[in-house]
Order: structure tokens, then C-alpha cells, then sequence
């Protein structure tokens, strides 16, 4: 029996910050291209910090609709580390991870919405 390797994610072949790091526009290997806000890679941090050690232990974000991304270092050859105007560091987000959320932004963002208005939160800083 053979068995066929898996698929590898699209590989970025451009990061590039505008309107003042409020917007990561990600280029990949295969053509796509997408406008990522800071906002959104921002509360979707892969960081524990936000999701937890399991999907119990996530943590809301809230009132980042101001943030912005100050610095991408890279991690090795497989990921980037984002650095954001309000002191989170931690989230190192891989090519695949980054592809995904690309890929299903807007259900992710209507999720993020709603989880926001359930828990009476605001994107807006208080």
C-alpha cells in the first residue's frame, strides 16, 4: 500500500506591513495574496496567553481595534514572531498557521464578533 505525503501549505513568498502596521498583506507561493488586519492576528494569537493549554482556557480579547503590528522577526525558517503596539510578543505564528487564518478570516472574524457581543465586550479600547 502507498500512501500519498500530505499537502504542504502554501509558503509565503511576501510579508509586508502598511497603513502604520494596522495591515499585514501576505503574499504565498500558489498566487494568493491577503490583507490580514493587526487586529485580527492580534486576537487570534496563537500565544497560551490567549488560547490557553486547551480550548477551556481561552481568553477573549478585547478593545484592539487600535492595535498594531511593530515588528515581524522571523523563527527559524517556519514562522514569524509579531510584536504588537500593546506589549504582546509571544505568539509565534507559523506559514500554515498563517495560510489558515487567511483562509477562513471571515467565519473566524464573525466568530470573534459574536463571542464579543455574547460576553458584552467591545473592540474598542475602554
Amino acid at each position: 500500500m502507498t500512501s500519498t505525503p500530505p499537502i504542504a501549505a502554501p509558503w509565503p513568498t511576501e510579508l509586508r506591513l502598511s497603513d502604520g502596521g494596522r495591515l499585514l498583506t501576505v503574499a504565498f507561493d500558489d498566487g494568493e495574496r491577503h490583507a490580514l488586519s493587526a487586529e485580527y492576528l492580534r486576537v487570534e494569537s496563537p500565544s497560551a496567553e490567549v488560547q490557553g493549554h486547551s480550548p477551556s482556557q481561552r481568553q477573549t480579547q478585547s478593545g484592539k481595534r487600535d492595535v498594531a503590528i511593530t515588528e515581524i522577526q522571523p523563527t527559524g525558517n517556519y514562522a514569524v514572531r509579531l510584536l504588537f503596539s500593546d506589549g504582546h510578543s509571544t505568539g509565534i505564528y507559523t506559514f500554515a498557521l498563517l495560510h489558515d487564518l487567511a483562509v477562513k478570516k471571515d467565519a473566524k472574524w464573525a466568530a470573534y464578533e459574536a463571542e464579543l457581543v455574547a460576553k458584552g465586550l467591545s473592540r474598542d479600547p475602554r
